[in-house]
């Protein structure tokens, strides 16, 4: 017995089962052409309708007794939250759902990203009382706190960035350096490389706080010659001193909660011990990026909620 989890986010097809224990995820990073910075929402739709077939095949290659069917519907579980790429998997799975006889519950995107990481991090608990998280992704900077709402959760942000997110920080760097997008994993191995350290300063203003400078000082740094491991490390730091300074502020201020720490920035390996050392709880990083697993665990909590399982 299992149920069936997707997702597709603007990076991101991905499909999973979840069997209220195990989980297996498949997905596929979207195409996006050298130099850009990402995809039209048509374009991203188009790519995540033909291949989610293939990635089902794959997933259900083995028959699966299939008891409840979820996706993302929305990024975030607020009125007004909407994002064209997100209908691919909603429209496949009411379609599976129906066919299969079985019930179908829509997510957030952002709900299926804090199940998925405390699921993966082996405290799934944490889901059913409050907490703090990190929402650390291509698109999101957002500090939240976290109230558990029936079989799933309810997130309101009381931090991060006011303008320009870290993940589009780090990949706006790494196209400037000539590096695919995303760039996370490329700037963080150029990272190692560096030999000066600029130790950047983000203002901070309560939980707040802006990456819009940051990004004209690396433009700066590119156009006076200076070395692009260098710049990776620039960029980088500015995101891990900012994300650690507004984590004990809102440890300070919300005492005794743990934090979460979800979405595709967080699996940098310079970040993860930084937070770490601060009681920070991370997804293993497979599950730190866009995927369904999260989605599939929430369908399960869902389905066992009313009885179908």
């Amino acid at each position: 017995m299992a149920v069936l989890g997707l997702d597709t986010s603007n990076y991101t097809t991905s499909a999973a089962l979840f069997d209220g224990v195990s989980g297996t995820n498949s997905g596929r990073l979207l195409d996006v052409r050298p130099g850009e910075l990402g995809l039209r929402q048509s374009d991203a739709l188009f790519q995540h309708v033909k291949r989610l077939p293939e990635l089902l095949e794959q997933l259900l290659g083995v028959r699966q007794e299939i008891q409840a069917v979820g996706a993302s519907a929305r990024p975030r579980a607020v009125e007004g939250s909407y994002m064209p790429c997100f209908l691919a998997g909603e429209s496949q799975a009411r379609g599976i759902a129906a066919a299969l006889g079985v019930p179908f519950y829509a997510h957030s995107h952002q709900q299926g990203h804090l199940a998925a990481a405390a699921w993966s991090a082996g405290r799934l608990e944490l889901l059913d009382a409050p907490f703090l998280a990190w929402h650390l992704s291509g698109g999101t900077t957002e500090l939240l706190l976290v109230k558990p709402e029936g079989f799933t959760v309810s997130a309101e942000i009381i931090g991060g960035t006011s303008d320009l997110s870290a993940g589009q920080l780090i990949d706006r760097t790494g196209v400037l350096l000539g590096l695919q997008f995303p760039a996370g994993k490329a700037l963080d191995a150029l990272y190692l490389q560096a030999d000066t350290c600029y130790e950047p300063r983000v203002k901070l203003k309560g939980l707040t706080f802006s990456l819009s400078g940051m990004e004209n000082q690396v433009k700066a740094l590119a156009a006076e010659g200076e070395k692009p491991a260098n710049i990776a490390r620039f960029a980088l730091d500015a995101v891990f001193n900012v994300v650690v300074r507004a984590t004990q502020e809102a440890q300070r201020r919300y005492p005794g909660l743990p934090v979460l720490c979800s979405g595709g920035v967080a699996s940098n390996s310079k970040l993860r011990p930084w937070l770490a050392s601060y009681g920070a709880v991370f997804a293993q990083p497979q599950y730190s990026t866009d995927n369904a697993m999260g989605t599939a665990v929430l369908t399960w909590r869902a389905a066992r909620a009313e009885g179908i399982i």
